[in-house]
């Protein structure tokens, strides 16, 4: 990985997850309800400044939830662009609902293999998460604030793998992934970090 405060050797898309809100802390699926960050959360959205100033960015981009919102202005970010293609995953019936629950009727269910009823299909996501996969690369190094499943499903499309790909990148709260290039292939640089 480069520098952070030199230019990179290819585009670089760098990738936070937001902070902790009650639904995430208890594993429910959470798309188009607009959950605030717990204090836990608010707390490692602020420690996340310090490891985000040393970088230059080109292009900040965040969700229009408040969750992803409200952790780019506590990193020091207030001024993010809202891209609404960076939204998470529409998981439809099924929101604010555990896997553990689907499962009772749908054993073996997860987003990655099995459909969400009235939710977003893997293409659907794929799709418009292609589009910031196309902004970020015409920039040197793009900065976005989003959400666990949508922000994996970007890093398989980055990677050029299928959206199901994602299902490999378990991704934490508040932590800070960078993706680029080595030469010309599309690569993992850091983390979960």
């Amino acid at each position: 990985m480069s520098d952070t405060g030199s230019r990179p050797a290819g585009p670089e898309l760098w990738l936070v997850r937001h902070g902790e809100t009650e639904w995430s802390r208890d594993g429910r699926h959470t798309s188009t309800t607009d959950l605030p960050l717990t204090d836990v959360g608010e707390q490692a959205a602020t420690a996340l400044t310090d490891r985000l100033a040393e970088a230059e960015f080109d292009l900040v981009l965040t969700s229009p939830r408040q969750r992803a919102r409200r952790t780019a202005e506590l990193a020091g970010f207030p001024d993010a662009e809202v891209d609404e293609d960076l939204v998470e995953w529409g998981y439809g019936d099924y929101e604010g609902v555990s896997t553990a629950e689907i499962r009772e009727t749908v054993p073996d269910w997860t987003v990655w293999t099995h459909p969400t009823p009235g939710g977003e299909s893997a293409e659907d996501v794929s799709a418009r998460l292609d589009r910031v996969v196309e902004r970020a690369r015409q920039c040197d190094r793009t900065l976005v604030f989003a959400h666990g499943h949508s922000l994996r499903v970007l890093t398989a499309r980055w990677l050029e793998q299928p959206a199901a790909h994602g299902r490999f990148f378990k991704l934490d709260t508040s932590t800070v992934c960078v993706l680029g290039f080595e030469r010309e292939t599309p690569v993992l640089l850091k983390w979960n970090s």
